[in-house]
C-alpha cells in the first residue's frame, strides 16, 4: 500500500534454503526472526503461533510445501511413487497444523498440485521444486494484492475526515503476505487523509490486541488505544465507533464466519448499539463447501493458555478449562464482508456466489 511499506513488518519470505519468519510470540518485547529449515519445525511454529493469521499461514503453508519436496526427495533420487507417497504425507501433516483457517489447507493443496504436475517422467526433482517455488510466489504476491484491494474497498465504508474503529485479536501486517484484512481498511483510510483512531480489544488469552495490532499500529503512525475485551460495550456506549471491523479464519456459503474467540460476543454488542460488523477477508477465506457455520471446525488448544498464563498459574489443578480458538458470528449480524473483489452485502448467499464465481 502506498506510504504504508517502509513501516509495515516483513513477515514471511523464502530466503532460498528457508522460510524467515517473524516470531511473533516475542512480540512486542523482541523482534526476533527465525530460519526455518525444515517441516517439522515449521509445522511447530505454526501450530505454536509464531506465524498466524488465516493469510499468513496460508503463506507460509505455500512455502512449507518447499520443504515437503525437498524432504520427500531424501528418500528417493527420483520422481517414483516412494517420493510421491512421502511428498503426499508430508503436505497432509502441514495442511493438518492448524484446522479452523482454510487458506492452509488451499494453500498447501495449490502449491503441491504445482509440483505434481511438474512431476512428469524423466523431469528432475529441481524442476518440480521450481515449480512449486513459483506458485509460492504467485500465491504471496497475490496476497499482497488482495489486501490492498481490501483495503481500497473497505476504507470506502468509514467517514470522510475521522473515523473511530474497533477491531479484534490482529488482522494486519502481520496476520497476511501484505498489509493486512482488517487493519489494511484502516491504513487505506489513513493514507487517504481520514483521522482514523482504533480500539483494540487485548483478546484474551493469548493477547494478539494488545502485543500485536498495538505494536502494529503504534509503528505505523495510527492512534491505537488498547482495552480489555469485557470493556467493548462500555466503549461502544461512551465513545461510539463508527465501525466494528475484524478478520476471518474461515466464511462459510451463507456468510457465517469463523474468526478469533470472541468475535461473536463483539459482533452481538455492535448490533445492540447500532453500529456496523464488518468482516475483511480474502476470497481464499471463503469454503463453500459448507453452507453455514456450524460445519466449520474449531480448534481447541491448550489448558495453559488459559491456566498459566506467561507461565503464571492462575487456575487450580482441578478446575476444567475450555479453550477454543474460534467462534462463529452468524451471517444476520454482519453489515458486510469486505473483500478484494467488492463489499458483499446480504443475501450473502447470492453476493458470495456471484463474487467468487
Amino acid at each position: 500500500m502506498p506510504g504504508m511499506s517502509s513501516q509495515l513488518p516483513t513477515v514471511i519470505e523464502w530466503t532460498g534454503q528457508a522460510v524467515r519468519l517473524l516470531d511473533q510470540t516475542r512480540l512486542p518485547v523482541e523482534e526476533t526472526y527465525l530460519e526455518v529449515r525444515d517441516l517439522a519445525t515449521l509445522i511447530d511454529a505454526i501450530k505454536r503461533l509464531v506465524v498466524r493469521g488465516a493469510p499468513a499461514i496460508g503463506c507460509a503453508g505455500a512455502y512449507g510445501v518447499l520443504l515437503a519436496a525437498r524432504e520427500a526427495a531424501a528418500s528417493s533420487d527420483n520422481i517414483s511413487p516412494a517420493w510421491r507417497a512421502e511428498f503426499d504425507k508430508r503436505c497432509q501433516a502441514l495442511a493438518d497444523a492448524r484446522p479452523t483457517a482454510v487458506n492452509l489447507s488451499w494453500a498447501v493443496a495449490r502449491v503441491k498440485q504445482a509440483a505434481l504436475n511438474a512431476a512428469k517422467p524423466g523431469v528432475a526433482l529441481s524442476a518440480v521444486f521450481n515449480a512449486a517455488l513459483l506458485e509460492a510466489h504467485a500465491l504471496h504476491e497475490e496476497d499482497r494484492r488482495m489486501c490492498a484491494e481490501i483495503g481500497r474497498h473497505g476504507a470506502t465504508l468509514l467517514p470522510k475526515n475521522k473515523a473511530t474503529v474497533l477491531t479484534h485479536c490482529n488482522a494486519g501486517a502481520l496476520a497476511t503476505g501484505g498489509s493486512g484484512t482488517a487493519l489494511a481498511v484502516i491504513y487505506a483510510a489513513q493514507h487517504a487523509g481520514v483521522q482514523v483512531s482504533v480500539y483494540a480489544d487485548e483478546t484474551r488469552p493469548l493477547l494478539q490486541g494488545a502485543r500485536l495490532t498495538a505494536w502494529e499500529l503504534a509503528r505505523s503512525g495510527v492512534d491505537v488505544t488498547v482495552i480489555c475485551d469485557n470493556m467493548a460495550a462500555a466503549v461502544m456506549r461512551a465513545r461510539k465507533p463508527d465501525a466494528v471491523i475484524v478478520g476471518a479464519d474461515r466464511i462459510a456459503a451463507n456468510g457465517d464466519t469463523a474468526n478469533k474467540i470472541g468475535t461473536y460476543g463483539l459482533a452481538v454488542l455492535a448490533k445492540h448499539h447500532g453500529i456496523p460488523f464488518y468482516v475483511a477477508a480474502p476470497s481464499s477465506t471463503f469454503d463453500l463447501r459448507l453452507s453455514d457455520g456450524s460445519q466449520i471446525p474449531i480448534e481447541e488448544r491448550s489448558r495453559d493458555e488459559i491456566a498459566r498464563p506467561s507461565g503464571v498459574q492462575s487456575v487450580p489443578n482441578d478446575a476444567r478449562v475450555f479453550n477454543p480458538a474460534f467462534d462463529v458470528t452468524p451471517a444476520d449480524l454482519i453489515a458486510a464482508l469486505i473483500t478484494e473483489k467488492g463489499v458483499l452485502r446480504a443475501p450473502f448467499v447470492a453476493s458470495i456466489r456471484q463474487a467468487l464465481a
